[in-house]
Protein backbone atom coordinates (compact mmCIF):
# COMPACT_ATOMS: atom_id res chain seq x y z
CA UNK A 1 0.00 0.00 0.00
CA UNK A 2 2.51 2.70 -1.25
CA UNK A 3 3.07 5.24 -3.94
CA UNK A 4 0.34 7.48 -5.78
CA UNK A 5 -3.18 7.03 -6.12
CA UNK A 6 -6.40 8.67 -7.20
CA UNK A 7 -9.22 8.29 -5.36
CA UNK A 8 -12.17 7.21 -8.42
CA UNK A 9 -14.63 9.67 -7.39
CA UNK A 10 -12.37 11.33 -9.97
CA UNK A 11 -14.20 9.43 -12.48
CA UNK A 12 -17.29 7.71 -10.83
CA UNK A 13 -18.88 6.68 -7.36
CA UNK A 14 -21.03 3.68 -8.44
CA UNK A 15 -18.69 0.73 -9.24
CA UNK A 16 -20.68 -0.92 -11.74
CA UNK A 17 -18.80 -2.51 -14.82
CA UNK A 18 -19.17 0.36 -16.79
CA UNK A 19 -17.55 2.65 -14.06
CA UNK A 20 -14.63 0.38 -13.61
CA UNK A 21 -14.16 0.49 -17.71
CA UNK A 22 -14.22 4.37 -17.11
CA UNK A 23 -11.87 4.55 -14.45
CA UNK A 24 -9.12 2.12 -14.47
CA UNK A 25 -7.73 2.84 -17.96
CA UNK A 26 -8.26 6.76 -17.13
CA UNK A 27 -6.14 6.46 -14.00
CA UNK A 28 -3.21 4.39 -15.92
CA UNK A 29 -3.10 7.09 -18.17
CA UNK A 30 -2.30 9.60 -15.31
CA UNK A 31 0.19 6.83 -14.30
CA UNK A 32 -1.50 6.64 -10.84
CA UNK A 33 0.19 3.72 -8.95
CA UNK A 34 -2.70 2.78 -7.23
CA UNK A 35 -7.02 3.82 -7.50
CA UNK A 36 -9.06 3.99 -4.26
CA UNK A 37 -12.21 2.55 -5.37
CA UNK A 38 -15.71 3.71 -3.50
CA UNK A 39 -17.20 0.35 -2.38
CA UNK A 40 -20.81 1.98 -1.63
CA UNK A 41 -23.23 -1.42 -2.88
CA UNK A 42 -20.14 -4.16 -2.55
CA UNK A 43 -22.59 -7.00 -3.62
CA UNK A 44 -23.55 -5.38 -6.90
CA UNK A 45 -19.64 -4.89 -7.90
CA UNK A 46 -18.25 -7.65 -10.65
CA UNK A 47 -15.03 -8.81 -8.99
CA UNK A 48 -13.12 -10.46 -11.72
CA UNK A 49 -14.07 -7.78 -14.08
CA UNK A 50 -12.53 -5.40 -11.63
CA UNK A 51 -9.51 -7.61 -11.33
CA UNK A 52 -8.77 -8.37 -14.83
CA UNK A 53 -8.94 -4.75 -15.42
CA UNK A 54 -6.32 -3.92 -12.57
CA UNK A 55 -4.22 -6.72 -13.78
CA UNK A 56 -4.25 -5.21 -17.56
CA UNK A 57 -3.75 -2.20 -16.33
CA UNK A 58 -1.02 -2.16 -14.14
CA UNK A 59 -2.55 -0.77 -11.03
CA UNK A 60 -3.12 -1.64 -7.48
CA UNK A 61 -6.10 -0.63 -6.01
CA UNK A 62 -7.98 -0.24 -1.94
CA UNK A 63 -11.34 0.28 -1.17
CA UNK A 64 -13.04 2.48 0.91
CA UNK A 65 -16.48 2.82 2.39
CA UNK A 66 -18.85 4.66 5.34
CA UNK A 67 -21.20 2.49 6.54
CA UNK A 68 -25.17 2.81 5.77
CA UNK A 69 -27.80 4.26 8.93
CA UNK A 70 -28.91 0.53 9.17
CA UNK A 71 -25.63 -0.64 10.11
CA UNK A 72 -23.87 1.68 12.45
CA UNK A 73 -21.22 0.35 14.65
CA UNK A 74 -22.13 2.13 17.50
CA UNK A 75 -25.64 1.06 17.54
CA UNK A 76 -25.60 -2.11 15.43
CA UNK A 77 -22.27 -3.81 15.28
CA UNK A 78 -23.73 -7.28 14.59
CA UNK A 79 -24.89 -5.40 11.24
CA UNK A 80 -21.80 -3.31 10.87
CA UNK A 81 -19.74 -6.57 11.07
CA UNK A 82 -21.65 -8.09 8.95
CA UNK A 83 -21.65 -5.32 6.22
CA UNK A 84 -17.83 -5.16 6.50
CA UNK A 85 -17.18 -8.76 6.04
CA UNK A 86 -19.32 -8.65 2.73
CA UNK A 87 -17.34 -5.58 2.00
CA UNK A 88 -14.09 -6.93 2.93
CA UNK A 89 -14.97 -10.54 1.08
CA UNK A 90 -15.30 -8.13 -2.20
CA UNK A 91 -11.93 -6.22 -1.51
CA UNK A 92 -10.30 -9.75 -1.65
CA UNK A 93 -11.48 -10.68 -4.53
CA UNK A 94 -10.77 -7.57 -6.90
CA UNK A 95 -7.30 -7.97 -5.49
CA UNK A 96 -7.32 -4.53 -3.42
CA UNK A 97 -4.82 -4.18 -0.59
CA UNK A 98 -6.89 -2.53 1.73
CA UNK A 99 -10.65 -1.80 2.71
CA UNK A 100 -10.72 1.69 5.02
CA UNK A 101 -12.56 4.81 5.50
CA UNK A 102 -15.47 5.41 8.04
CA UNK A 103 -15.61 1.53 8.90
CA UNK A 104 -16.81 2.53 12.42
CA UNK A 105 -19.81 3.97 11.12
CA UNK A 106 -21.39 6.35 8.74
CA UNK A 107 -20.84 9.78 6.89
CA UNK A 108 -23.37 12.20 8.08
CA UNK A 109 -23.65 10.03 11.46
CA UNK A 110 -24.43 12.48 14.58
CA UNK A 111 -26.86 12.28 17.72
CA UNK A 112 -26.18 15.56 18.88
CA UNK A 113 -24.66 14.53 21.94
CA UNK A 114 -21.17 13.70 22.75
CA UNK A 115 -20.25 9.97 22.28
CA UNK A 116 -21.05 7.54 24.88
CA UNK A 117 -18.64 4.26 25.95
CA UNK A 118 -21.56 2.07 25.20
CA UNK A 119 -21.08 3.52 21.59
CA UNK A 120 -17.36 3.55 21.10
CA UNK A 121 -17.82 -0.54 22.62
CA UNK A 122 -20.00 -1.26 20.19
CA UNK A 123 -17.53 0.09 18.04
CA UNK A 124 -14.28 -1.77 19.50
CA UNK A 125 -16.57 -4.93 19.20
CA UNK A 126 -17.36 -4.56 15.41
CA UNK A 127 -13.69 -3.22 14.39
CA UNK A 128 -12.29 -6.51 16.26
CA UNK A 129 -14.53 -8.84 14.43
CA UNK A 130 -13.61 -7.09 10.71
CA UNK A 131 -10.59 -6.98 11.53
CA UNK A 132 -10.30 -10.57 12.50
CA UNK A 133 -11.79 -11.17 8.99
CA UNK A 134 -9.38 -9.01 6.62
CA UNK A 135 -6.46 -10.70 8.10
CA UNK A 136 -7.95 -14.32 7.45
CA UNK A 137 -8.79 -12.69 3.36
CA UNK A 138 -5.00 -11.12 3.45
CA UNK A 139 -6.30 -7.74 3.49
CA UNK A 140 -5.31 -4.34 5.63
CA UNK A 141 -7.90 -2.79 7.59
CA UNK A 142 -8.44 0.61 8.53
CA UNK A 143 -9.90 3.61 10.04
CA UNK A 144 -9.95 7.68 8.78
CA UNK A 145 -11.06 10.16 11.43
CA UNK A 146 -13.66 12.99 9.86
CA UNK A 147 -14.73 16.03 10.86
CA UNK A 148 -17.36 16.64 13.94
CA UNK A 149 -20.10 17.48 10.80
CA UNK A 150 -19.69 14.63 9.56
CA UNK A 151 -19.43 11.75 12.24
CA UNK A 152 -19.10 12.24 16.22
CA UNK A 153 -17.20 9.57 17.13
CA UNK A 154 -13.61 9.72 15.78
CA UNK A 155 -12.32 12.52 14.76
CA UNK A 156 -8.98 13.12 15.10
CA UNK A 157 -5.78 10.82 15.01
CA UNK A 158 -5.59 10.73 18.73
CA UNK A 159 -9.21 8.90 18.95
CA UNK A 160 -8.13 7.09 16.08
CA UNK A 161 -4.98 5.26 17.55
CA UNK A 162 -7.34 4.92 20.32
CA UNK A 163 -9.55 2.84 18.69
CA UNK A 164 -6.64 1.11 17.17
CA UNK A 165 -4.70 0.30 20.19
CA UNK A 166 -8.33 -0.89 21.66
CA UNK A 167 -9.36 -3.67 19.07
CA UNK A 168 -5.77 -4.28 19.20
CA UNK A 169 -5.49 -6.04 15.70
CA UNK A 170 -1.92 -6.48 13.72
CA UNK A 171 -3.91 -5.56 10.92
CA UNK A 172 -5.39 -2.09 11.96
CA UNK A 173 -4.26 1.08 10.44
CA UNK A 174 -4.92 4.65 10.91
CA UNK A 175 -5.80 6.84 7.37
CA UNK A 176 -5.74 10.57 7.76
CA UNK A 177 -7.30 12.89 5.89
CA UNK A 178 -5.76 16.41 4.82
CA UNK A 179 -9.53 17.63 4.57
CA UNK A 180 -10.49 16.91 8.17
CA UNK A 181 -7.13 17.51 10.03
CA UNK A 182 -7.68 20.65 8.55
CA UNK A 183 -10.92 21.29 10.94
CA UNK A 184 -9.61 18.53 13.76
CA UNK A 185 -6.20 19.03 14.24
CA UNK A 186 -3.89 21.23 16.50
CA UNK A 187 -1.63 21.17 12.98
CA UNK A 188 -2.16 18.75 10.64
CA UNK A 189 1.88 18.34 11.58
CA UNK A 190 0.68 17.57 15.11
CA UNK A 191 -1.93 14.93 14.12
CA UNK A 192 0.44 13.40 11.93
CA UNK A 193 3.19 12.94 14.55
CA UNK A 194 0.35 11.20 17.00
CA UNK A 195 -0.57 8.76 14.19
CA UNK A 196 2.82 7.70 13.06
CA UNK A 197 3.22 4.45 14.55
CA UNK A 198 0.00 3.30 12.78
CA UNK A 199 -0.56 5.67 9.97
CA UNK A 200 0.02 3.61 6.61
CA UNK A 201 -2.55 5.98 4.42
CA UNK A 202 -3.19 9.35 4.40
CA UNK A 203 -6.03 11.42 1.59
CA UNK A 204 -4.53 14.09 -0.18
CA UNK A 205 -7.32 16.81 -0.05
CA UNK A 206 -7.82 20.34 -0.13
CA UNK A 207 -9.67 22.95 2.62
CA UNK A 208 -12.89 23.30 0.16
CA UNK A 209 -12.12 19.86 -1.12
CA UNK A 210 -11.36 21.25 -4.50
CA UNK A 211 -7.92 21.85 -6.39
CA UNK A 212 -5.07 20.58 -3.96
CA UNK A 213 -2.80 23.84 -4.33
CA UNK A 214 -5.79 26.15 -4.24
CA UNK A 215 -6.75 26.31 -0.88
CA UNK A 216 -5.92 27.29 2.72
CA UNK A 217 -4.39 23.34 3.82
CA UNK A 218 -0.63 23.70 4.65
CA UNK A 219 1.11 21.18 2.32
CA UNK A 220 4.80 22.03 3.14
CA UNK A 221 3.71 21.20 7.00
CA UNK A 222 1.89 18.04 5.60
CA UNK A 223 4.68 16.17 3.42
CA UNK A 224 7.83 18.01 5.64
CA UNK A 225 5.69 16.09 8.37
CA UNK A 226 5.16 13.01 7.10
CA UNK A 227 8.98 12.85 5.42
CA UNK A 228 10.04 13.08 9.36
CA UNK A 229 8.43 9.89 10.68
CA UNK A 230 9.58 8.28 7.43
CA UNK A 231 6.39 7.61 6.16
CA UNK A 232 6.13 4.78 3.13
CA UNK A 233 2.13 4.37 2.86
CA UNK A 234 -0.18 4.99 0.28
CA UNK A 235 -0.80 8.93 -0.41
CA UNK A 236 -4.40 9.27 -2.21
CA UNK A 237 -5.44 12.94 -3.65
CA UNK A 238 -9.49 13.15 -3.33
CA UNK A 239 -11.33 15.94 -4.85
CA UNK A 240 -15.08 15.19 -4.44
CA UNK A 241 -16.14 15.64 -8.15
CA UNK A 242 -18.76 13.28 -9.34
CA UNK A 243 -21.20 13.27 -6.03
CA UNK A 244 -24.49 11.57 -6.32
CA UNK A 245 -26.76 13.44 -3.47
CA UNK A 246 -27.02 10.38 -1.27
CA UNK A 247 -23.43 11.14 -0.55
CA UNK A 248 -23.50 14.91 -1.33
CA UNK A 249 -25.85 15.22 1.85
CA UNK A 250 -23.32 13.40 4.22
CA UNK A 251 -20.54 15.04 3.20
CA UNK A 252 -22.71 18.50 3.31
CA UNK A 253 -20.92 19.27 -0.82
CA UNK A 254 -23.86 22.09 -1.85
CA UNK A 255 -22.10 23.05 -4.91
CA UNK A 256 -19.18 21.89 -7.66
CA UNK A 257 -15.88 22.40 -5.45
CA UNK A 258 -13.88 22.59 -8.47
CA UNK A 259 -15.01 24.30 -12.45
CA UNK A 260 -14.28 20.56 -13.93
CA UNK A 261 -12.08 17.30 -14.06
CA UNK A 262 -9.82 18.92 -16.04
CA UNK A 263 -9.27 21.59 -13.17
CA UNK A 264 -8.29 19.32 -10.79
CA UNK A 265 -6.16 16.41 -12.62
CA UNK A 266 -4.38 19.07 -14.49
CA UNK A 267 -3.20 21.26 -11.47
CA UNK A 268 -3.76 19.54 -8.32
CA UNK A 269 -2.47 16.34 -9.24
CA UNK A 270 1.11 18.01 -10.88
CA UNK A 271 1.07 20.12 -7.46
CA UNK A 272 1.00 16.82 -5.47
CA UNK A 273 3.00 14.80 -6.78
CA UNK A 274 5.70 17.90 -7.12
CA UNK A 275 5.35 18.21 -3.39
CA UNK A 276 5.39 14.98 -2.78
CA UNK A 277 9.13 14.58 -4.95
CA UNK A 278 10.49 17.88 -3.10
CA UNK A 279 10.13 15.63 0.10
CA UNK A 280 11.41 12.65 -0.78
CA UNK A 281 7.80 10.60 -0.47
CA UNK A 282 7.48 8.69 -4.00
Amino acid sequence: MQGFGVHTSMWTMTWDRAGAERTIPAAAAYKMDFIEIALLNAPMVDAPHTRALLEKHGLRAVCSLGLPQANWASVNPEGAIEHLKVAIDKTAEMGCEALSGVTYGGIGERTGVPPTQAEYDNIARALTAAARHAKARGILFGIEPVNRYENHLINTARQGVEMIEKVGADNIFLHLDTYHMNIEEKGAGNGIIIGREHLRYIHLSESDRGTPGWGTCDWDEIHATLAAIGFRGGLAMESFINMPPEVGYGLAVWRPVAENFAEVMDNGLPFLRGKARQYGLI
